[in-house]
This record gives structure tokens, C-alpha cells and sequence, in this order.
């Protein structure tokens, strides 16, 4: 264990530095400058969120009839693949991977959140952004769990699967405390409305088999599924003091390639295309990490381990020399 480190059982893992991605950003370009030309937008990942779109609200279509023994197995062998493939052009939208103008990466993601029945496009984006900036700030990064969650969930096998299952609403309750950052705005405004029109579209003219799978492949894509180990994947301590871990398994086919987390972190304007190529480039920087080669066997180990909670984690109080434009949360832990 380095000296800025230190571990606490009921708590996250605590670290006096800096997020550790910048100054990995900059040993990667030092010594491989010739990574810059990945560096840009791709417009064809459009057309991508419009067939994925397409295609859930086309087999919700096909669903409005049908039985829920039918509805939802479809969702969760099927429609969570394609709801997840959307949370992942969504953050591609987020970091403005796709067009040069903001505001036609904004719409893109409004457009990709519709199937999701839920809208949280815009305000995912207003987080996601923090995260990268603070990663483990409690104050600033949603990513983090509440403290209050960590300690209600735990390492419990079936308090860990309820949290899996409920992971939106749990993601829910983590902006208030991120007083930094505004929970509603003009675009945000606009997400939720047309959020709701589509709701409406679809509840009235498909019905509720329609809407249900929608909703399930929603809540499987993210929850209780091998999809769902992604959130596990990406920050939770299993090799410690690392804090972010990458995926090299082959749902990364159907998933754009968000498995490369660690390089996704260490150049996050490069869009989701071209991640591969920086583990390539640069093998002595990723081949030393530790990394995941299954979603389904990391899930397992997550809900089974009592080693593995939500207090797995690292927290930092360090904000990179940024000062706080507000009064950072209260502790309600």
C-alpha cells in the first residue's frame, strides 16, 4: 500500500493525490505522440443511435400484443444489448464525439435517450463530464456511490443484487449532493419534455406490452444482467490501489468498444472507434494493468465476493488545483 493511501473496511479507499489520468494522458503523448490523430469526431456513430432507435421501438411494436412471458425474456435477451449500445452513444454524445457543434451532439443524445423511457440524456452528460474532471471527489463525481448506499448495500450477495436491479433510482439519488453542478437547465428542460411526449406516443398508441419493454430492456441494461458488470468494471477496486479498469471480452462488438475504459479515460476525445488502437500503440502502458475478460464472470464475483461492496471504491478530496465555484455537499453520511 503507497503512503497516500489508506484502506478502511466499512469505507471507501482514500487517496491524497490527483485523479490519476492526467498525468497518464501526458506519459502517453510524450511517448506516443503519433496517438493525436485519433483525436476527433465520427458522424457516422449517428447513424447508429437512429438504428438502434429504430430497431427498439420497432420491437416494441411487435411486442404490444404479445404476453410478458414473452416480453420480457425479449427484453433481457435481446432489448437490454440495444438499450445498452444507446447508454454508450449517449456518452459518446457527451463528450462531443460525433459532430463539431455542441448542440447537435446534445440533440443526438435526446434522440438516443427516447427508448429509455427515463430522460437523463442531458443531466448524464452534465455528470459524466465532472466525473472525468474529479474522479472520486464525493462532492463532484456521481460515479461514486453515496456513502449512505455504500453502508446500506455493503457486501451482502442479496443486498448487492437489489442495488443491481434498482441501479437507476440509486443513480437518482446521487446529484443532490453534487451542489456544484445544476440539476436543471434549459436543455434538460427540453430532454424531459420530449422524454415524456414519447412516453405518451407510445404508451397510448402501442400499450403497455410495448411500454413494459422498453422499460425492462431499460432496467436489465444496467441492472441485473452481465451488461450491468460494466459499472462494476470500470472503478470498483478489485486490484487495488488501481482505479480504473478496462474490459477486453467480446460483447465489446455490440457494446462500441466502451470496455476501453482505461484508454477512454486517459484520451476521452477519442471516439469509440479508435479506442482499440491506443491499447495497440502503447502495449507497456495497458498490458501491466489489471483488466476484465468477462462481464458475466466479473458479476458473479461482484454479487458472491463479501471481499467486494460498494465501499470499494476510491475517494480523493484532491480537485486538481480547481477551485469550487459553490459550497461544496454537507457530509449526509
Amino acid at each position: 500500500m503507497s503512503n497516500n493511501l489508506s484502506r478502511k473496511k466499512k469505507t471507501f479507499a482514500f487517496s491524497a493525490g490527483p485523479e490519476p489520468h492526467r498525468a497518464r494522458t501526458r506519459a502517453l503523448l510524450e511517448r506516443h505522440p503519433e496517438l493525436r490523430r485519433y483525436i476527433g469526431k465520427n458522424p457516422r456513430t449517428f447513424w447508429f443511435i437512429l438504428l438502434c432507435v429504430t430497431i427498439q421501438v420497432g420491437i416494441a411494436y411487435l411486442l404490444r400484443g404479445a404476453s410478458w412471458w414473452i416480453v420480457l425474456p425479449v427484453a433481457y435477451i435481446f432489448g437490454a444489448f440495444v438499450s445498452h449500445a444507446l447508454w454508450v452513444l449517449i456518452h459518446e454524445c457527451s463528450h462531443n464525439l460525433i459532430f463539431s457543434r455542441a448542440v447537435w451532439n446534445t440533440l443526438s443524445s435526446i434522440l438516443a435517450n427516447l427508448p429509455h423511457v427515463f430522460p437523463s440524456a442531458v443531466s448524464f452528460q452534465r455528470y459524466h463530464l465532472q466525473h472525468h474532471a474529479f474522479q472520486g471527489v464525493y462532492a463532484l463525481d456521481a460515479d461514486l456511490p453515496s456513502r449512505w448506499e455504500a453502508r446500506l448495500i455493503g457486501s451482502s450477495a442479496a443486498r448487492k443484487v437489489c442495488w443491481l436491479l434498482l441501479f437507476p433510482l440509486f443513480q437518482v439519488a446521487r446529484p443532490p449532493r453534487l451542489r456544484e453542478i445544476r440539476m436543471f437547465d434549459r436543455w434538460i428542460v427540453l430532454n424531459i419534455v420530449f422524454q415524456l411526449a414519447f412516453d405518451v406516443a407510445v404508451y397510448s398508441c402501442l400499450g403497455t406490452r410495448a411500454f413494459g419493454y422498453l422499460l425492462a430492456s431499460f432496467f436489465f441494461s444496467v441492472g441485473l444482467h452481465p451488461l450491468g458488470a460494466r459499472w462494476v468494471q470500470e472503478h470498483y477496486l478489485l486490484a487495488f490501489p488501481q482505479e480504473t479498469y478496462s474490459y477486453y471480452g467480446p460483447l465489446n462488438r455490440v457494446a462500441f468498444n466502451v470496455g476501453y475504459h482505461n484508454e477512454h479515460h486517459d484520451l476521452p476525445s477519442v471516439p469509440w472507434n479508435q479506442l482499440p488502437e491506443i491499447r495497440n500503440a502503447a502495449p507497456e502502458m495497458y498490458d501491466q494493468l489489471t483488466s476484465h475478460t468477462s462481464w458475466t464472470r466479473l458479476l458473479l464475483k461482484f454479487l458472491f465476493n463479501s471481499s467486494i461492496g460498494l465501499q470499494s471504491r476510491t475517494e480523493r478530496v484532491d480537485r486538481n488545483g480547481v477551485l469550487p465555484d459553490a459550497p461544496a455537499a454537507p457530509d449526509l453520511g
